[in-house]
């Protein structure tokens, strides 16, 4: 079942770890990024398997069904491939929108919050 699908472009770190595993003790968290880095796996809970896959390979494994054995929580990087995600598995309702890094092509939808234009459009 998955819990959550949250948008952090930090990842896995304190927060994910702390706030949101202790809320909703997921026995799995899905890091669905294209860019995969060995260092989180120093961050994650000691009750929690940690997974790193693409995006690609995220929304196959959810489709296929093999991650219904776990209580799972999503992290990607950006709100593109969160809606990607979203739009393409049919477990997903909703998305989390965590820390997103402020540029000058981005508005500020919260004060953690930014998003160009187009990731605007995407959410609705």
């Amino acid at each position: 079942m998955i819990q959550l699908l949250r948008v952090d472009h930090r990842l896995l770190h304190g927060q994910v770890v702390f706030s949101w595993c202790g809320q909703l003790n997921p026995n799995c968290i899905l890091i669905a990024n294209d860019a995969r880095k060995a260092a989180l796996r120093l961050g994650k809970p000691n009750n929690a398997k940690l997974v790193i896959k693409t995006v690609d390979d995220s929304i196959a494994a959810i489709n296929e069904g093999k991650t219904d054995k776990y209580s799972l929580m999503i992290v990607t990087g950006n709100v593109k491939d969160a809606v990607r995600l979203a739009r393409e598995t049919n477990q997903i309702k909703s998305i989390n929108l965590g820390g997103t890094k402020s540029a000058p092509d981005r508005h500020a939808l919260s004060h953690t919050v930014y998003v160009s234009d187009e990731e605007e459009k995407l959410l609705h």
